[in-house]
């Protein structure tokens, strides 16, 4: 878990060491963070200092550049792509959001509100941590809230859901189906309602029923797993749908089971291109895994404590002992 944030000083204290006026916190904040109207020309756009500059270890003037390392792609990117975990295990305001993209925003390429995490803010503090994201680059993304949302409120109010969505600045909308039952065919018209209201949808993939609320292991092995096969059939329709990158649960695969099932894993690389499938990899020992038999190009979403150490591992810098030092690429000037 990352470490918890240092208090701080009293805005009393603070003024009369300084003799400076006081000021609130979104009055520090740059015009386009400290509005509650989300302006539409942030989206995806590196707008922020932190987010153009260059990291150190690309910099061969004045920074780390003469050590080996593998290239970055500049975001967008479609491969080596990073989604991080926001509020959910761990709370999280605009100064937590804001440390973690002024020092990892160009490793940072979405945010996901896991679940309906996103609901339990006010409107003006979730809006702030929206315009950071678009700040930084990154898309923001929803959780699989639309199972609860469907569940017990039926097509309308999945209709009101989707505005609201996209009235907030979400991007993404993640559809999951971990916990219901739901016809192929209405999977399919829910994606292509998210299409149409100007979202992205990002179905969330898996060979597990009851996956995505930590179920206790024993609890899905008795549920038993789907068939590959079907994951595999029901991503090539959503790619058919021009769906951009669909999430694959880890529950089932690498998570709350006695052995990951690694074929599942081959058999959807092998079927479907890398670049629009997303891997769940919530522990260090799962990302390091995926690197070591993929490479660096494997999109993967990480909780947001870990992103230094996900960083470091695509760079090729460190890793644990079966992936340091043998991490790498081979990218001629101008092919990344």
């Amino acid at each position: 878990m990352s470490a918890p944030i240092r208090p701080l000083f009293s805005t009393a204290l603070r003024c009369a060491r300084a003799r400076a006026p006081i000021t609130t916190y979104t009055q520090q904040l740059p015009r386009s963070l400290s509005t509650t109207a989300r302006p539409q020309s942030s989206r995806n756009e590196n707008t922020s200092p932190a987010s153009s500059s260059k990291i150190l270890l690309e910099d061969a003037d004045s920074g780390f550049g003469f050590v080996r390392h593998n290239p970055q792609p500049a975001k967008p990117r479609t491969r080596s792509v990073t989604e991080i975990r926001g509020p959910y295990y761990t709370a999280m305001g605009p100064r937590y959001l804001a440390d973690v993209l002024e020092t990892m925003g160009p490793h940072v390429d979405g945010v996901k509100f896991a679940g309906g995490s996103f609901s339990l803010f006010p409107e003006a503090g979730l809006r702030q941590l929206l315009d950071l994201a678009h700040a930084h680059g990154a898309y923001v993304s929803t959780g699989g809230w639309v199972e609860h949302v469907l569940a017990t409120g039926g097509v309308d109010a999945v209709e009101r859901y989707l505005d609201r969505c996209r009235e907030l600045g979400f991007d993404v909308v993640e559809l999951s189906t971990g916990f219901l039952s739901l016809p192929p065919d209405d999977w399919m018209r829910l994606v292509q309602r998210v299409q149409e209201k100007g979202l992205k949808p990002k179905p969330e993939l898996g060979i597990q029923f009851g996956a995505g609320g930590d179920t206790a292991a024993g609890e899905l092995a008795a549920m038993g797993t789907s068939d590959p096969g079907k994951v595999i059939n029901m991503a090539r329709r959503f790619v058919d749908a021009g769906v951009e990158r669909m999430m694959i649960e880890s529950e089932g695969i690498t998570e709350n089971v006695q052995s990951w099932r690694t074929d599942v894993i081959q058999a959807i690389l092998r079927e479907l291109p890398m670049e629009k499938v997303m891997f769940e990899a919530a522990d260090p020992e799962v990302f390091n895994w995926y690197i070591r038999e993929f490479g660096v190009d494997v999109n993967l979403f990480v909780d947001h404590s870990q992103i230094v150490q996900l960083a470091g591992l695509r760079a090729g810098i460190w890793g644990k002992s079966d992936t340091f030092g043998k991490v790498t690429t081979f990218r001629p000037p101008g092919s990344v």
